[in-house]
């Protein structure tokens, strides 16, 4: 009798690798542009031949990783075009996808609102007193975790799935903001509460303005 590969094991250890690629890209320790090569890639991660590559086809589709002419790999890179173009899309996938929660969203989905801005402020806190890699994770999981409760209830799987991928290519530009200490937390305490505030009121055009205000802050100056 012929034993395949494990495929349930297989996705384990992609995604276990692509977790340790996407932190080390978030990071700046894989620079934009910076070339990907399975060998190197395998020595410093692990893994087999083949689950790196199909780590890498998996941070491609997340745009995190592209493919080279050569049949390669290199890290997107993050101009200030790659910016601001995250922006408009990030911005505009969110605004469509608040007005859907806002318009169909639960009393347990305004309850899962309230959870995970109690989680954030607590993780801000944190992260201002300890800005270390760890707890600046934590901290981005944290901004995710709000940002995708904030729309769960639009009814939009493909608005979800957009919203992450978008979430994620909008890391490394984040923590380079953090790193620097370019972030205005005040301000953003604001932002976050004014956001909620009005989410809670059901007030859509409100919601909106502060969450596009609060996109292109977060991304940008901090401010």
């Amino acid at each position: 009798m012929v034993f395949g590969r494990d495929d349930r094991e297989d996705e384990t250890v992609v995604a276990m690798l692509a977790s340790a690629v996407r932190r080390d890209i978030s990071f700046g320790a894989l620079q934009p542009n910076q070339k990907l090569k399975i060998e190197a890639l395998r020595r410093r991660y692990g893994g087999s031949n083949h689950s790196m590559r199909e780590t890498l086809r998996m941070l491609s589709a997340e745009g995190l990783v592209e493919a080279t002419a050569q049949r390669g790999f290199r890290v997107t890179s993050a101009t200030e075009d790659d910016l601001r173009d995250i922006i408009m899309v990030r911005a505009e996938i969110e605004k469509l996808a608040l007005s859907l929660a806002i318009a169909h969203g639960t009393v347990a989905w305004e309850g899962r609102v309230i959870a995970a801005h109690h989680a954030l402020r607590k993780a801000e806190t944190a992260v201002q007193a300890t800005p270390d890699n760890l707890t600046a994770l934590e901290w981005d999981e944290a901004c995710r975790a709000f940002s995708a409760t904030l729309i769960e209830a639009s009814g939009s799987p493909r608005l979800t799935d957009l919203q992450r991928k978008f979430f994620d290519q909008s890391r490394r530009f984040r923590l380079a903001l953090l790193r620097e200490g370019m972030l205005d937390f005040a301000a953003r305490e604001g932002r976050q509460r004014a956001l909620l505030d009005a989410v809670l009121a059901r007030d859509a055009p409100a919601a909106i303005t502060i969450l596009e205000r609060d996109i292109e802050a977060e991304l940008r100056d901090g401010g």
